[in-house]
């Protein structure tokens, strides 16, 4: 399995960069995982977007949701389908949109839903965040990459991630800035948590363009020594 990095930003790009968005694809099975700014031509570029399997949204904030309502006028103009699997969340602008255009079929998901999609098992796991959000646990024919979307700690994350080969994980802040009812991990915790779950590689994301990434880095690297920031425009192995 691959996982295409096409965005690795939030809550808002770098010049130049996009925000959350990663493409798996597994045998012509193709699962884009989040669709944040900047996401949806980044893709095209890749695959016509009418050719996925599926979308699957963590949450929908914009950081991580917001060109879908782009990839709308292009389902439209080429009358496609496509299925699209979320949490419920009515107090989001997208959701409701996404819910009545016959161009998306949605699926409400929740944590302990399990989703087949071609050769490719989603299991969706938990997260804490203000928002509806979940996490997930994608399996392949060799192993399983796990994404945690936009997550504080919880005590149920590592027997969640259990095992995974790579972790691609919300580590927004340093550790001097993180609290815990903030809405996001620290790089340290999310290295604490790859540790924990015993994954074989760990992948920082979900990075500010405000923050020294070399900081995040190095206070992860004291929990993990297998860690990386994750790079846009490159391609992750499982």
């Amino acid at each position: 399995m691959k996982i295409h990095v096409l965005g690795i930003y939030g809550p808002f790009p770098a010049g130049n960069g996009a925000t959350s968005g990663y493409l798996a694809e597994e045998a012509g099975t193709l699962v884009q995982f989040d669709l944040g700014s900047g996401i949806l031509s980044r893709l095209t570029a890749r695959t016509a977007p009418e050719k996925l399997s599926a979308v699957f949204l963590s949450h929908w904030h914009f950081d991580h949701a917001s060109d879908i309502s782009l990839l709308m006028y292009r389902l439209q103009s080429v009358e496609a389908v496509l299925p699209v699997y979320a949490p419920k969340d009515e107090n989001s602008l997208l959701y409701r949109m996404v819910a009545e255009k016959e161009c998306f079929r949605l699926s409400e998901i929740a944590p302990g839903d399990s989703v087949k999609v071609g050769n490719l098992t989603v299991q969706v796991g938990p997260a804490r965040h203000p928002v509806p959000t979940v996490g997930f646990r994608v399996t392949g024919s060799d192993g399983a990459f796990g994404y945690t979307g936009d997550t504080n700690t919880l005590p149920s994350l590592p027997s969640f991630y259990r095992g995974c080969r790579l972790l691609l994980a919300d580590g927004l802040l340093t550790t001097a800035g993180w609290k815990e009812k903030k809405p996001h991990m620290s790089a340290a915790l999310a290295a604490q948590l790859a540790a924990d779950a015993g994954c074989d590689r760990l992948v920082i994301t979900h990075l500010n363009p405000f923050t020294p990434p070399a900081v995040l880095l190095e206070e992860a690297r004291k929990e993990f020594r297998n860690v990386s920031l994750a790079a846009e425009g490159t391609t992750l192995t499982v």
